[in-house]
């Protein structure tokens, strides 16, 4: 995962690196009193004195010599809509070059976030491999059902990902992947109250030629990807993607000595064609269409019975005794559990129209589909007693329309949104302590927006944006857990906004301030068998509201440094933290509403010792401020105090021209909950972890070809990814991550 940095170019003994910045989001309600006016400015305050200490540590290291030929060059990203260089951008980035993701062995979105600060991306859903659930300061989701939104968005080339199981998002042939983080509902809008990550690829025809990419390694490893990218003629560009991935498990299916897949083993095939045409100098259309498909084993996981000695599962006559001893096997005799599948297919359409000189029209056009198989057996033994198979599908369709204007000291983004859904979770036949029963939920979803951001140099060294986006959503919903079909809707508008103030201390320093706010839609309960003792239940909850006060400083103090660091505080409103107990025929998945108060930082670096070697370095930290819940404090659950991430960098020249690179990469995350209670005695802390991955290559002269020996999680730490007590037994969630060596072979043609 890219830190703060993206390197290329050494050649000339320059860099090309991105690095992030603190997130730039606050957000507060416009105060009814002068008293509570200076409560809410209290912190900006505080914030800006700490940024301008921040400023004068910069300053005085600009003061130490530089030396030019370590200068790094500042990336373009498109975060705010529209490009901008790194340093102009008043948002709290990580930027990740598509280029050394294959090196560093960043496959997937899991991996991003092993080294980007204040990010966890947790996998699980419904017992699946391929899914991914992205915690950014600690807002996310690690439920899928339909009627769950995340709290992250997740975008590709400007299209928004509803669902994150089915749509598996192969990170091969990707031109950059930027990280933002803190509320963004100005310009992103809904369900990205934690942050935004957007995957940008390659525009067809930019880079013409064809690049070969192949793995093999250990734990069955076998990967091999292409590229093609032609300039069909003077108007039209056209890429084609494709590959294969297959890596086997860390267990068995015991008593399914027949099943033909192993405990976390996974099966992926993805492609993807993209034709750019440019029809006259002022018009360019982009089509794109993606495929992907997997076919894979039950992530591995683990029951813990003895430990609830009062819960129903052990009354019934089960121990630990019955489930596997070791953690990555699997007991269960139902075959139909042990594999999962998924599959999402979407095509999109982009058109660009350059109006006149200061005002062009983007139009984004896509639609989507995804379907999953997957479900768990939650006993872990050979006994039919808790079992969830599932199918879920989820379609989509959205159009974006952005009004992009620059004119003398003023810039501008504006435009419209919609997003519609219809999705649906079956579980046929569920067991649930020994039950058979039946589950299902549906939900549509229609969602418009409009929004404006709105930018003015006021002096050659400040710049203030302001932006502002009202949405409204409509969601219809049903389900029946075995007392009847029954249905609700509910409406919601919200209007969100944000201020920026964006300083520039010098060509290469720059600092903002931003207040900014976001929202996340109501939802209608995941698991409703409160219906059971109560028909009236199935109501839908008010919006999630985030408001962000946060300062930061990026640029480069000196040559052959650069930095981003961050301060922020943000306040949610209404937030829900799940909580699932037994109920009736099965879990009653219930939200405890909390208010919630983030403080925290975030700093990354690029520094260049010496022209062969350089270190980056990733920190982030977070403190959650809770109120009491009937006179107990919860705790925000999946959210770790500290994340930090380490990697030294080592180029060397032979004098044949070729070049050598190593480095090392060193991820921690800190302990966490899985879930929103900090009593020991329930059994759901998750340790801490500590992640190693090396890498060794060799690229040639012409730089036509590149060989590479590559270590993932070589100390073979293994982990939870999540801990669920249910009263009647525990689940522990455990990562498929493990140790993993071999080559990767690159050619280009």
């Amino acid at each position: 995962m890219e830190l703060p940095t993206k390197s290329v170019n050494t050649r000339s003994g320059s860099s090309k690196s991105a690095f992030l910045l603190g997130n730039c989001s606050a957000s507060f309600h416009f105060p009814e009193s002068i008293e509570s006016l200076f409560r809410t400015i209290n912190w900006p305050l505080r914030l800006v004195r700490t940024l301008l200490g921040l400023v004068l540590l910069a300053v005085t290291i600009t003061a130490v010599g530089s030396d030019d030929s370590l200068r790094i060059e500042e990336i373009v990203v498109t975060a705010t809509k529209k490009e901008q260089g790194l340093y102009e951008v008043p948002v709290s980035l990580s930027v990740l070059d598509g280029g050394t993701l294959g090196q560093r062995g960043i496959s997937d979105l899991v991996d991003v976030g092993k080294h980007v600060p204040n990010l966890v991306v947790t996998t699980f859903s419904a017992g699946h491999t391929s899914s991914a659930n992205p915690f950014i300061r600690g807002i996310g989701r690690q439920d899928h059902l339909i009627t769950t939104d995340p709290g992250v968005g997740v975008y590709v080339d400007g299209v928004y990902l509803g669902r994150q199981v089915g749509q598996h998002w192969n990170l091969r042939n990707i031109e950059r992947i930027e990280v933002l983080r803190g509320p963004q509902g100005t310009l992103y809008g809904r369900n990205s109250i934690g942050g935004a990550i957007n995957i940008v690829t390659a525009a067809p025809g930019s880079s013409p030629g064809t690049q070969f990419t192949a793995l093999l390694g250990t734990r069955s490893r076998k990967a091999a990807s292409v590229h093609v990218d032609s300039d069909v003629s003077d108007t039209v560009g056209l890429s084609l993607s494709g590959s294969v991935d297959s890596r086997g498990g860390l267990g068995r299916f015991l008593n399914l000595p027949n099943v033909g897949i192993e405990v976390g083993e996974t099966r992926e095939l993805s492609s993807r064609i993209a034709l750019a045409w440019d029809p006259t100098q002022s018009v360019s259309i982009t089509f794109t269409a993606d495929a992907n498909d997997g076919e894979n084993g039950l992530n591995p996981y683990t029951t813990l019975i003895d430990e609830l000695p009062g819960g129903a599962v052990f009354a019934a006559g089960y121990r630990n005794t019955d489930i596997s001893d070791d953690p990555y096997d699997n007991n269960t005799g139902q075959s139909e559990q042990a594999k999962t599948s998924n599959s999402a297919r979407g095509f999109s359409v982009t058109a660009d129209w350059e109006v006149n000189d200061w005002l062009s029209v983007r139009t984004i056009g896509s639609s989507r589909s995804s379907k999953y198989k997957a479900g768990l057996d939650d006993d872990g033994f050979i006994d039919d007693f808790l079992s969830f198979p599932e199918i879920g599908r989820a379609d989509q369709e959205s159009v974006e329309v952005q009004f992009l204007g620059e004119f003398s000291d003023t810039d501008f983004v504006a435009g419209f949104y919609h997003f519609s859904e219809d999705g649906s979770n079956l579980q046929n036949p569920t067991v649930f302590l020994g039950f058979r029963g039946r589950f299902n939920l549906d939900q549509k979803l229609d969602s418009n927006a409009i929004f404006v951001n709105l930018s003015r140099n006021v002096s050659e060294q400040w710049r203030l944006s302001a932006g502002v986006r009202t949405t409204k959503d409509q969601k219809e919903a049903s389900t029946n857990v075995g007392t009847g079909l029954v249905s609700a809707d509910r409406s919601w508008r919200e209007t969100s906004w944000e201020l920026s103030a964006h300083y520039t201390i010098n060509d290469q320093l720059t600092a903002y301030g931003t207040l900014q706010s976001g929202y996340q839609s109501g939802e209608f309960p995941a698991r409703p068998y409160c219906l059971f003792g109560d028909p009236d239940c199935f109501t839908a909850g008010d919006n999630i509201t985030a408001r962000n006060q946060e300062v930061g400083i990026k640029g480069q103090p000196r040559d052959g440094l650069e930095l981003a660091a961050a301060l922020f505080r943000t306040t949610y409103d209404d937030l829900p933290y799940q909580v699932s107990t037994t109920q009736g025929s099965g879990f009653n998945t219930v939200n405890l509403i909390v208010q919630q108060t983030t403080t925290g930082f975030e700093f990354e670096s690029t520094f260049h010792l010496t022209e062969r070697f350089l270190t980056h370095v990733a920190v982030g930290n977070i403190s959650i401020d809770l109120d009491e819940q009937a006179g107990v404090r919860p705790v925000a659950p999946l959210t770790p105090e500290w994340t930090l991430s380490i990697r030294p960098e080592y180029r060397r020249f032979l004098t044949s021209g070729a070049e050598v690179v190593a480095h090392l990469e060193y991820s921690y995350r800190d302990g966490m909950r899985g879930e929103p209670s900090s009593d020991p005695g329930r059994l759901t802390r998750i340790d801490g972890r500590t992640l190693v991955n090396c890498y060794i290559g060799y690229y040639s002269p012409n730089e036509d070809w590149n060989l590479g020996f590559y270590g993932h999680n070589v100390g073979d730490v293994r982990y939870d990814n999540a801990r669920l007590n249910t009263g009647d037994y525990l689940l522990r969630i455990l990562s498929n991550d493990a140790s993993e060596f071999g080559l990767r072979f690159e050619k280009s043609f």
